[in-house]
């Protein structure tokens, strides 16, 4: 049996309106087969870096062939190009603002194409919803079995960005920050073991975490070790460390959130591996 189609969706449109229904509408009134999984309509506002973690945490864990539709598109209406990128084994429809950036830093190889050809598109176009007018339809297409080459010339000037990397302060100090808050409340913050590999051994050097005025002297394995209304360091499965208090929000606990400036210092040892 022939596997369905696979288009996900990734937005900043919530669900309160009329948004993500309208664009599976389009989506399969094209490829009336596809399967549409929702990734997330809960990216931050006009946030490309919040949009471009969370397709980067998400895409590789779906089927060969998946196509991935992601818009988080301040720019919607202005000069910015609507873009198809494709990898090895994904497709991914997006606007040309960076929200793809995390992926090209993943893939070995990928091809990118200025979509141009407006027969794929709905029409009017709209000045304020490219998602239903060139994104969806674009997408379904993919789904459908057409060739990207069909959709307009590759670019190589795609809009990229570098996700902010943790830098060590001096030999005992390394400065990283909040990447985001999730729904439970946890801090994750951009550093990884490779950035302070002494924070995750099984007896690390004597540290202390500080995040805006509060101290943490504890990572632990799992949310579940810790006290209640402890607050403690912990890798989360993206991969970072994130700052969490068991059943609680630690973003209420400290009064801090996005942005917020994490310092790991070490006593004895130094604290940056891989921090450039």
């Amino acid at each position: 049996m022939a596997q369905r189609p696979i288009i996900t969706l990734t937005t900043d449109f919530g669900l309160s309106d009329h948004f993500v229904g309208t664009i599976k509408g389009v989506i399969l009134a094209i490829a009336g087969d596809a399967e549409i999984i929702d990734i997330c309509h809960s990216v931050q506002p006009f946030d490309v870096l919040d949009g471009a973690l969370t397709i980067a945490q998400a895409y590789s864990y779906f089927p060969s062939g998946t196509v991935h539709m992601v818009v988080v598109d301040p720019g919607v209406g202005t000069a910015r190009r609507p873009i198809v990128a494709s990898s090895e084994q994904h497709y991914f429809v997006a606007p040309d603002n960076g929200v793809l950036s995390l992926i090209y830093a993943r893939e070995e190889r990928m091809y990118v194409r200025h979509v141009t050809s407006q027969h794929y598109f709905m029409q009017p176009i709209s000045n304020t919803f490219h998602a239903r007018d060139i994104f969806a339809p674009v997408a379904a297409w993919i789904a459908k079995g057409i060739d990207t080459e069909k959709f307009g010339e590759k670019v190589d000037d795609f809009v990229r960005f570098n996700a902010p990397k943790p830098k060590p302060v001096n030999g005992h100090t390394l400065r990283g920050v909040v990447l985001k808050v999730d729904r439970f409340g946890n801090l994750v913050t951009n550093i990884t073991p490779q950035d302070a590999p002494m924070l995750f051994q099984s007896e690390p050097a004597a540290f202390k975490i500080l995040v805006g005025k509060y101290e943490i002297t504890e990572v632990k394995a799992t949310y579940a070790l810790g006290a209640p209304g402890e607050v403690f360091g912990v890798l989360g499965s993206m991969g970072f460390l994130e700052i969490a208090a068991n059943r609680g929000s630690a973003a209420q606990v400290i009064g801090v959130g996005k942005g917020t400036d994490v310092s790991i210092v070490l006593e004895g040892a130094a604290a940056a591996g891989n921090g450039q």
